[in-house]
């Protein structure tokens, strides 16, 4: 029996193996990064160990540092969780070579399902339908195709390329890319079907000879490959859900799995299905699948007792749905601006209404698998993924609406997320007749737009207002009803200045009169003079305590919460949140930024230069490539000109802020 279990991971995956080993009475080892010293899967642990460094390179990648933290934590097994060294097969040879225990399948399935083309070749024989593919570009005479990561999973190393002219520049940054996350660059070519939907198959194999098929997924929605919001048991038709499934037991079986597993394919609008891959490992979005199933399956806790040889019980072979659950995927991410990841301190992470964390739920729900709290810091290091919220629910119906109103309700704090984005894709109506693809955020860009109204912004601006006023009345006791601030002439407008959730300053004038009430107010954009016309709404103050301010438009009462932090004012409203950055009042000067200059969005490593000093641009064109995250972000030519500096050079390590090049505004002839 496993007695202590190391997690050769970090953040939300290695609480949840906790948590199960908790209820198991498994004694559990964290292992952690520099960065990671104080984050929650590190408390929680029994015994946690030290692995020198930040980056993943220098610490969950390194199979001798977590080997030596098993041997000197006295661990007899180790769990992968996801991603890092999940599906590395020589680290799982080497963690049954010490003599521990590897929770997961045997080193051999991994290896031979880790080479996709191998995979491919094989299954195909165990008559598992197949897309065609090419590993040689110049084979490649129709489009659109698929570029993809060999080694690889998780949307890193893949590319669509519509165009034999954009075929070598895709393969070339796709290996890049590979090779940065998986250390393997070699990748292969894949015919593309526009319009296709990503479905999987939850297995579940033992040591004894059988492989169960527990449900199918529906992953469709996704970015840059990755699902962000996953569901089950799937909206398929009847005749499609035994085919898949008895498509993922032969894959199973021709492997001889052990343990939990994924078979993903690609459906097609014409219902052909196509294997993509096999993920040998626990998937992040397996909570759906624990969630509809009727004997409420852990699958961690089958993961661990596979791993004890115990064989798997008959009624897991055709389990049925119970209800429906959603999964989102929240993450540090700014979906408007080309999903730039974000970094930084979470000042609030908190979500209402959630029924358990890293457990099954016994009735309708929300259910929470976190790696951060209030406090935790987002680094560049790492995954953007922040948490994941499930919801269960009798119908697919109830369960959207569920979820969607918890995002809406969360205070996310401190970094930007993705929450409105996951808000509109589950409210859209498309989403709810579950017309539904890998391609449906490129088709529709109206999610992209933040829940908040635009029209909505001056109201939420004078709540700040008004909150950081009644903060500033709590310092002074004395004098109590006249208005804080300099002016203490209640017939004269106290101004407050704010930079919004765009970067456009809003400025918020308001007078109170001698009992406290609104006299009157206004808001606008400096140099808008449209706006600064435009007649305000009538309101009223009901309240105004320095986090929480209620307001009476035109006769509808609106709660607002107010959280701040420093010159940074959260408001989350009925309507939706914002973001403020309060102005100072009597700013300081400071250094002037050239005209035409990029500012590095977040810390990461220029990997390509694409252009040189003196060289004529047009908008849009790439620049340079910063690496951060995981992934590669373009750095692009906000307008036409002629590049003057390019201060960083090809393997140059930038922080937040920092120049990475300067366009002077220029006509070339």
């Amino acid at each position: 029996m496993i007695n202590r279990l190391l997690v050769a991971n970090r953040g939300e995956i290695a609480r949840r193996v906790f948590a199960t080993c908790r209820a198991m009475g498994v004694e559990t080892v964290a292992v952690y990064s520099d960065a990671d010293a104080d984050a929650p899967f590190v408390v929680e642990a029994d015994l946690a160990v030290r692995l020198p460094g930040s980056s993943p390179a220098e610490t969950y990648l390194r199979a001798e540092l977590i080997l030596d933290a098993a041997r000197r934590s006295g661990a007899d097994a180790v769990h992968p969780g996801y991603g890092f060294l999940a599906e590395n097969a020589e680290f799982a040879a080497a963690v049954t070579n010490a003599g521990l225990t590897w929770v997961g399948p045997p080193a051999a399935v991994i290896a031979a399902m880790g080479d996709k083309l191998a995979a491919k070749a094989l299954l195909a024989e165990a008559g598992v339908p197949m897309l065609p593919s090419w590993t040689d570009p110049d084979e490649v005479t129709d489009f659109p195709v698929l570029v993809k990561a060999s080694a690889g999973g998780g949307g890193r190393g893949m590319r669509i390329v519509r165009d034999a002219d954009e075929l070598a520049e895709a393969v070339a940054s796709a290996s890049r890319e590979a090779a940065a996350a998986f250390g393997d660059g070699t990748v292969f070519i894949e015919r593309y079907v526009e319009r296709g939907r990503h479905v999987e198959v939850q297995i579940l194999g033992d040591s004894h000879g059988t492989v169960a098929a527990l449900g199918v997924r529906e992953c469709s929605i996704q970015r840059r490959h990755q699902k962000i919001i996953e569901e089950a048991p799937g909206v398929l038709p009847g005749e499609l859900r035994p085919a898949l499934n008895e498509a993922a037991v032969s894959a199973g079986r021709a492997v001889d799995y052990v343990g939990a597993g994924t078979v993903e394919f690609l459906l097609a609008p014409t219902g052909e299905f196509f294997f993509l891959e096999m993920n040998t490992r626990l998937q992040v979005e397996h909570p759906v699948t624990e969630l509809t199933v009727p004997v409420g399956l852990d699958l961690v806790r089958w993961q661990l007792l596979v791993a004890e040889g115990v064989p798997l019980l008959e009624h897991l072979h055709e389990p049925g749905a119970r209800g429906y659950a959603i999964e989102v995927r929240l993450c540090a991410e700014d979906p408007a601006q080309g999903w730039l990841p974000a970094t930084g301190v979470l000042s609030r992470f908190a979500i209402p209404g959630v029924d358990r964390e890293f457990g099954g739920l016994q009735r309708a729900g929300l259910r929470l698998d976190s790696g951060v709290e209030t406090g935790s810091e987002v680094s560049v290091h790492y995954d953007s993924m922040l948490a994941k919220l499930i919801a269960w629910a009798p119908t697919r119906g109830e369960a959207a609406r569920a979820l969607a109103g918890a995002l809406t309700r969360a205070e996310l704090h401190g970094v930007a997320t993705n929450r409105d984005l996951l808000v509109r894709v589950l409210r859209s109506p498309e989403f709810a007749a579950a017309e539904i693809d890998t391609g449906f955020l490129d088709r529709h860009p109206e999610v992209f737009a933040p829940l908040l109204p635009a029209d909505q912004l001056p109201l939420t601006a004078l709540a700040a207002a008004l909150a950081g006023a009644a903060q500033r009345r709590t310092t002074a006791p004395v004098l109590g009803g006249l208005p804080s601030g300099w002016r203490n002439v209640p017939a004269v407008a106290q101004v407050s200045r704010f930079t919004g959730p765009n970067g456009d300053e809003i400025e918020v004038r308001y007078r109170l009169d001698r009992t406290g009430g609104l006299a009157d107010w206004s808001a606008a954009l400096p140099g808008d003079p449209a706006a600064s016309e435009a007649k305000p709404p009538a309101v009223a103050l009901v309240e105004a305590t320095p986090e929480r301010v209620v307001l009476d438009v035109d006769g509808l009462r609106r709660a607002y919460r107010v959280h701040r932090v420093g010159s940074a004012v959260f408001v989350d409203g009925p309507d939706g949140a914002a973001s403020l950055a309060e102005l100072p009042r009597l700013p300081l000067p400071t250094a002037a930024v050239a005209a035409g200059s990029l500012l590095a969005p977040l810390p990461g490593m220029v990997t390509r230069v694409h252009v040189q000093v003196g060289q004529w641009v047009a908008a849009g064109d790439p620049l340079l490539t910063l690496e951060a995250m995981k992934l590669e972000h373009p750095v692009l030519a906000p307008i036409d000109g002629i590049v003057a500096e390019l201060p960083v050079p090809t393997g140059g390590q930038v922080q937040t802020g920092a120049v990475l090049a300067v366009v002077d505004e220029k006509d070339p002839r």
